[in-house]
């Protein structure tokens, strides 16, 4: 895609670049020819990431430093603790990261670079379950916020954090509200990617012809990843700083069409058993978003069909299980 050239000079900075949409954010931008920096956090960087560096956004003067030094033009927050389920057992580790890791990033750029540009990635989750729901099942913009579990409390104080630093400090923010995506490369902590490589294991004779569950009869609005990123560089080209934009497909599917997919995928007769440890404390019946702001306003539209992304994501993990 068409850029203006002294974009391609300017450092770009992702937190959490080693993470599962990191990657392919980092893939797609040294593919557009931009000099790309990432953060890494808890692993240590591999000797060949180039550039990527190790950082816990707690610890706030290593934050500070990191953003002295390189005083980035654009920087995609990614780093967080996301896994809902976890979230409810790890509540404080959750608040430090995903809430005070955020604030001490927007300190540092107000303290070393108030004219950086900042996409902070937010959640559907923050949407809850709609009070009054069934009138319309897509999700908009304006829809009220109603937090039914920590990591979407934390997302929701993200969005408040950037609202206040737009208004109040003149930072440059836009709010990506992602809705659920997969794909290769996804943490099997994730159901799409734990039904995936759960299916491949017992393709290769590691487990029992058994697939494990949780409730499969909720209904989640699913993007490819790789078009997640591209939305995310859309909004940095043509967003609006101070909004919020829904990142989704606009389709609602059920779990369990999900999983008749990637069962599909493979000749194993498996069998499905339901277990009530996978089940939240609290889950959302049908979460399905409006798209129509992101797509008015840079264009964007998912291109990757869920049965494409599927297999790419049962194939990944078919490798990674046979090396392992």
């Amino acid at each position: 895609m068409a850029l203006e050239e002294n974009l391609k000079d300017k450092k770009i900075l992702i937190t959490g670049a080693t993470g599962f949409v990191g990657q392919h954010l980092l893939k797609f931008l040294e593919k557009e020819g931009f000099t790309v920096f990432g953060t890494s956090f808890p692993e240590n960087p591999e000797p060949w990431q180039r550039n990527i560096f190790y950082l816990d956004l707690r610890q706030e003067k290593e934050v500070y430093e990191l953003i002295r030094r390189l005083k980035p033009y654009w920087i995609f927050h990614l780093a967080a603790l996301s896994n809902v389920a976890q979230s409810w057992v790890k509540r404080r580790e959750v608040m430090e990261t995903n809430v005070m890791g955020y604030f001490h990033l927007l300190e540092a750029c107000r303290l070393f670079q108030l004219q950086v540009q900042l996409l902070f990635v937010s959640s559907s989750d923050v949407y809850g379950q709609q009070k009054g729901f069934g009138t319309s099942p897509f999700l908009s913009e304006d829809e009220p916020i109603n937090i039914i579990n920590p990591y979407a409390f934390t997302k929701a104080c993200g969005e408040w954090l950037s609202q206040f630093y737009v208004n109040c400090e003149g930072l440059k923010i836009i709010v990506a509200r992602s809705f659920p995506h997969t794909g290769p490369g996804q943490s099997s902590n994730f159901v799409c990617s734990d039904w995936a490589r759960q299916i491949a294991r017992i393709e290769l004779g590691l487990d029992d012809p058994v697939i494990r569950v949780g409730n499969i009869n909720l209904e989640r609005d699913y993007t490819d990843v790789r078009d997640v990123v591209r939305a995310y560089f859309l909004l940095m080209t043509k967003g609006r700083s101070g909004e919020t934009y829904n990142v989704c497909s606009g389709q609602a599917v059920k779990l369990k069409e999900i999983l008749d997919i990637l069962l599909n995928q493979t000749t194993f007769e498996i069998k499905i058993v339901v277990e009530k440890q996978r089940f939240r404390p609290f889950d959302i019946a049908q979460l399905v978003g409006d798209n129509k702001k992101i797509k008015t306003e840079t264009g964007w539209a998912p291109q990757i069909p869920l049965e494409k992304t599927l297999a790419d994501l049962l194939n990944y993990w078919r490798e990674k299980e046979r090396v392992t």
